[in-house]
Formats: C-alpha cells, structure tokens, sequence
C-alpha cells in the first residue's frame, strides 16, 4: 500500500464533511434501522412544509468518513473474500463498527438482509455483507488487526 498524502485543509479545496445522501422511501423505517439497530446518533431532525407534504431530512452521525474508490479487479476481489461471488453495487456503504458479529446480529434482527455472515479478511478486518433498508448494500466491518 503507498502512503496517503497530506490531507489540504478545507480552506484550501479540501472537503470538511462527507454527506451521503440517500433518498429512503420509508424514512421512518430507515431513520430507526440506522439510528437503533447500528446506533448511528441524530445530528439533524428538520422538517419544512411544502405544498408537496412535508419535506424532512435526518442526518445521522456515522463517525469518520472517507471515499475509498476501487477499480473494478478491486471491487471483484472484495466480493470474493466478503461473499464469495460477486455481488457489489456501483455504491456500498462500509460502516466499522466495535463488534461486526453483534452489529450483524442487530441489523438483521431489525430487517437487514444477510448477503454474508462475518469473515475475516487478508486486511485484517472482520467484515459482514447485508442488503439495508432504501437500497443499500452495507458492509460492517471490525478492524481486528491493523491495516
């Protein structure tokens, strides 16, 4: 692996916060998926009235982001260490987590679909395939050994 840059600071082009957005049909059912079930903490609730119902946004606090981009050989090697075959989206959203087998456990007792249980991978990082609610294909993975 090649050493990481320095990082700019934000004043100089740099990004100060990665915000994924994702569009869940059944906000309700997703704000208590990630908030209860992965214990991702509320930092925005808003809601504003339109003539179209009322718009609402919930931003949640998932620690510390990064953008990892891989090329396609990548992405085919994670799926077959995680899964076994290949099973990626164009997006996964990874998430660690302290303990991945009891964050699995939460997730799929909340809805979650199992895509692969636990594994432990050449990086060093205990990692669990799941389908979460709007759409996302989620991984959550507990770094056992350092990277």
């Amino acid at each position: 692996m090649t050493g990481s840059p320095e990082p700019s600071p934000a004043g100089a082009g740099g990004a100060r916060q990665l915000r994924l957005v994702v569009h869940a049909e059944d906000l309700e059912a997703a704000v208590a998926f990630f908030r209860d079930a992965l214990g991702l903490a509320p930092e925005l609730d808003l809601t504003t009235p339109t003539d179209g119902g009322d718009a609402r946004v919930v931003v949640l606090d998932a620690g510390r982001a990064t953008l990892e981009l891989v090329n396609s050989a990548q992405r085919a090697l994670i799926d077959r260490i995680e899964v076994g075959a290949d099973a990626s989206r164009e997006i996964r959203v990874a998430l660690e987590v302290d303990d991945a087998r009891t964050a699995t456990a939460a997730a799929l007792a909340a809805g979650a679909d199992q895509v692969a249980p636990p594994t432990l991978t050449p990086w060093g990082s205990l990692n669990a395939r799941i389908e979460g609610p709007a759409g996302l294909q989620l991984t959550l993975f507990e770094q056992v050994e350092p990277e």
